[in-house]
């Protein structure tokens, strides 16, 4: 049987036509083997016929005539099952793009005729008009019996230059409305789309067409939130796009992230539902609970929120941005495929009651003829079993649509005692210093702070939608830091965090939205300084907290690499915006790892190679975003390598380590020199240049060739030079730390064999000795040994990593295993199996270096007090010290001077 055969038993539409001849089978039967395309729809008619003659009635009639065929086409395809959503919607689409873009060629040349070719006033060049398909023409989604949305725009004012002038404005006018008539008129063939014009700015009201500069200010002035969900598919389908899309996009995505979207997504909602209810639509799968509308919703909500941030979000298509939010993992997978598999079905029934009889309905027919052709067609036996099915899915949809959109209000944690009391405009001071009392806090400095941040001017000019907010998180947050271990330091941190982003309303609306969140960010700033001034510096990774990946302790840095390099790929040609790319994803992969650290999960260790990794991901993801961005360049790939040292060569970073850097290149072009010192300075900059997001890194490039007086970049061969013939021996020690990062593989390679080679030279093993002890000796002045630093302490990190540096030098000729950067813990013990030093003082000095760097680690992260000098510190330190003498000798034993 014919899928026209099948298919006609379920749309009325499709069997009037057939019956009355108004399709012809040799024309329908080869357009029902495949996908249709533009191609296709230009290949029915000769429409420049019509255009070069003026025939608008002609012109009319086929497109109308070209509708009937797609309908019939796609009727058959879907019913038939040949085809899926995708394909349903965007035939129709294209088509819709296809009759926009014929009506306005016909449109434009018809009125240029008459008055002549329209010119800007500031640019002198012909001017054309863009249309903008919004909803779901705009994303790909158009229903079949849907009417289109546009909007009109014009790229600047001026006038026409024919002999009857008449301004931009008038000649698009005209244009506009004859397209519009050229689709929306009514006529013996029917209709080709209704067109709705309402969305544009001011709706009926307004203009009918307006210039970029006119949307602009529009936008910027009087922009209404519902605006911004319509501008989101906002999508030129006219060969001109102008600048609309750069004028529009942030005015749609902010560039933090937007949790009052919310609020304003919520109150869209409320406003359908009331609708649905007064019209008892209860039955509409677009619009009532559990309908397509809500899939679009949770869908969108993630994109006003992070959209600006995230540029991969931008997207037009709900499916699209679904997939997209399972592999950023925004949603988790099965959430994802609810929505994915439940907006797949109503679009289907959606479609199939549209099939009936071309009218634009949504809603579930009381036939019950209508009710077992519609079950039939979507593959159930009867009405009951396609109803159960669609049941289903709208539970499921409306169960993730209330999880995700709950009013806070409704789902705020229950407030213990009275704590509403310590936050009023008159308190009752005698209750609020008993609860505070009670429960640990220091009750006068509290409720002292707590009266300045009522009576400050940033609390006083709050918004009448902030204030609310705030008034009800800070009762919140004093139940949450009561039950932490130190109540009176962790609420004064989160009251002057408050304060810092009261005057972004977003991050009032995310921690009231999300009061779960509180306990987790009193939690964290209880135990730790640090971190509660990451957060003050960065409040956007509030967001982070909000993560089911936070407490994942398994970071896949290929992964990691690969969003990093999509999101710099997205904000291309944008350098502040790469630059921030770039801070936004160390800040949150540093909050994170402090997160887990301060949760136990990482040993110091393992956190520092994180850490490293870090840092190497970011370098190697900025080395093509700064070459592309650097000018006069001669190549596609620099030939350039990012040597590490220090702590990111020894994969020890902290969490405020600086990278020592040198850029080293090897390509034989006459302007080198100065392309690769161009390059290494932006380099520098885009690493340690502070932008809206905050700072990176900060570089110190003094350990490259000749130091500050050295060029940024220096070519293999100089570097070899230098290394050979004028370092220093404190210059080789940095050597032993050294590695290479990222870059140029030749560079890398090259630099490894340097490296190898200047390690392993032969030493004069005293006068080795007598200069390493020298530059330790140096460092008393500026860092006296004291036994309470356990960095510059004798027989401490120092005197272990001067240990280890001079073992490189004076026996990696014989035991080349010294070469591998394995770090001072594994390099002991490799030193001791080979004999060089006692296995008992190696193990000592190991677990000694272990304990320095924790003490350090939490002196940063954890608030914790310096040392404690006690028998357990001492004996780190004599072990060390023990070490040291047998390595370099009693005689010479700390011999400060």
């Amino acid at each position: 049987m014919r899928p026209t055969d099948i298919a006609r038993r379920h749309s009325h539409y499709l069997d009037r036509h057939l019956t009355n001849g108004k399709l012809d089978p040799a024309t329908l039967e080869p357009m029902l083997g495949k996908a249709l395309g533009s191609e296709d729809f230009q290949q029915f008619a000769d429409w420049q016929a019509f255009q070069t003659a003026f025939d608008e009635a002609g012109l009319a009639r086929q497109l109308r005539v070209l509708r009937r065929y797609v309908m019939a086409q796609i009727i058959s395809r879907d019913v038939c099952r040949i085809s899926d959503l995708a394909e349903v919607t965007r035939t129709i689409t294209l088509f819709a793009d296809f009759a926009v873009n014929t009506a306005l060629e016909f449109a434009h040349a018809y009125y240029e005729d008459l008055y002549g070719t329209p010119i800007g006033r500031h640019s002198g060049l012909p001017q054309h008009l863009s249309v903008v398909a919004m909803g779901k023409a705009g994303g790909y989604e158009l229903n079949v019996s849907s009417d289109i949305d546009l909007i009109f725009i014009y790229p600047e004012s001026g006038d026409t230059n024919g002999k009857r002038e008449r301004s931009n404005q008038e000649f698009f006018t005209k244009v506009g409305q004859k397209l519009i008539s050229l689709l929306n008129d009514i006529t013996d063939e029917g209709q080709v789309f209704r067109v709705d014009m309402r969305l544009r700015p001011d709706g009926d009201a307004g203009a009918l067409v307006l210039s970029e500069t006119a949307l602009e200010q529009y936008l910027i002035q009087q922009g209404r939130e519902w605006e911004r969900y319509a501008w989101c598919k906002g999508r030129v389908i006219t060969p001109y796009a102008n600048d609309i899309a750069a004028l529009v996009r942030p005015f749609v995505f902010r560039k933090y992230l937007d949790f009052n979207a919310y609020e304003a997504m919520r109150g869209l909602h409320r406003q359908i539902r009331q609708e649905v209810s007064r019209k008892g639509m209860a039955g509409n799968v677009k619009l009532g609970a559990g309908g397509i509308r809500e899939v679009e919703f949770i869908a969108q909500i993630f994109q006003m929120i992070r959209g600006g941030q995230i540029r991969a979000l931008q997207l037009k298509g709900t499916q699209e941005t679904l997939l997209k939010l399972q592999e950023l993992d925004i949603l988790d997978s099965e959430t994802a495929a609810a929505l994915l598999a439940a907006y797949r079905f109503l679009r289907d029934v959606e479609h199939r009651l549209q099939y009936w009889d071309d009218q634009q309905t949504q809603t579930l027919p009381d036939s019950p003829e209508q009710q077992q052709l519609l079950a039939e067609s979507m593959g159930f036996a009867d009405y009951a079993a396609f109803s159960d099915g669609l049941n289903a899915h709208r539970e499921k949809v409306n169960t993730i649509f209330n999880e995700i959109l709950t009013d806070p209000n409704e789902q705020a944690p229950a407030l213990d005692g009275c704590w509403h009391c310590v936050w009023q405009e008159n308190p009752d001071e005698e209750a609020r210093f008993n609860q505070l009392s009670a429960h640990g806090f220091e009750a006068g400095a509290i409720a002292k702070r707590l009266d300045q941040l009522h009576a400050g001017h940033k609390y006083r000019q709050l918004s009448r939608t902030a204030q609310p907010r705030f008034d009800a998180i800070v009762p919140l947050l004093v139940q949450a830091a009561a039950k932490q271990a130190r109540p009176t330091d962790t609420l004064l941190r989160l009251l002057d965090f408050l304060e810092n982003i009261s005057r972004r309303s977003s991050y009032l609306a995310l921690l009231h939205e999300h009061p779960q969140a509180l306990e987790q960010l009193a939690a964290l700033m209880s135990q730790s300084t640090w971190v509660a001034g990451y957060l003050m510096q960065h409040p956007i990774l509030l967001d982070e907290l909000l993560s089911a990946q936070l407490m994942q302790a398994r970071n896949d840095w290929p992964k990691l690499a690969a969003e990093l390099s999509d999101g710099l790929s997205n904000a291309r040609g944008d350098t502040e915006a790469q630059m921030d790319v770039l801070r936004h994803f160390q800040h949150a992969q540093v909050f994170r790892l402090a997160v887990q650290d301060l949760a136990g999960l990482w040993t110091v260790e393992a956190l520092s190679d994180e850490l490293s990794a870090l840092a190497d991901t970011i370098l190697a993801a900025a080395i093509p975003c700064v070459w592309a961005d650097t000018p006069k360049t001669h190549t596609d790939t620099p030939q350039i390598g990012i040597i590490g040292y220090g702590k990111l060569g020894g994969k020890e970073l902290g969490y405020t380590s600086d990278l020592d850097l040198v850029y080293v290149y090897d390509d034989p072009h006459p302007d080198a020199p100065d392309i690769y010192g161009r390059f290494a300075r932006r380099l520098t900059n885009w690493l340690s240049a502070a932008t809206g997001a905050g700072t990176l890194y900060d570089v110190d490039l003094r350990l490259r060739p000749n130091g500050d007086s050295g060029f940024l970049a220096c070519s293999v061969a100089a570097f070899e030079k230098y290394q050979r013939e004028s370092a220093w021996t404190w210059e080789h020690q940095s050597l032993t730390r050294a590695r290479f990062i990222t870059g140029f593989e030749k560079v890398g390679q090259a630099f490894d064999t340097i490296r190898a080679e200047i390690l392993t030279q032969a030493r004069d093993l005293p006068a080795l000795a007598q200069e390493i002890i020298a530059m330790r000796e140096k460092m008393f002045a500026t860092h006296p040994p004291k036994d309470s630093d356990v960095k510059y302490a004798r027989g401490g990190v120092v005197d272990v990593e001067f240990i280890v540096q001079y073992l490189i030098l004076a026996y990696a000729n014989k035991l080349p295993q010294l070469l591998d950067n394995y770090g001072n813990i594994a390099l002991l013990h490799i030193a001791a199996d080979a004999g060089l030093i006692s296995h008992t003082l190696a193990d000592q000095a190991r677990t000694a270096y272990r304990f320095y760097r924790q003490q350090q680690h939490n002196t940063r992260l954890r608030d914790a007090d310096k040392v404690e000098i006690n028998e357990e510190v001492m004996g780190y330190y004599q072990s060390v010290r023990e070490l040291w003498t047998q390595v370099f000798g009693e005689e010479v034993r700390f011999a400060a001077r």
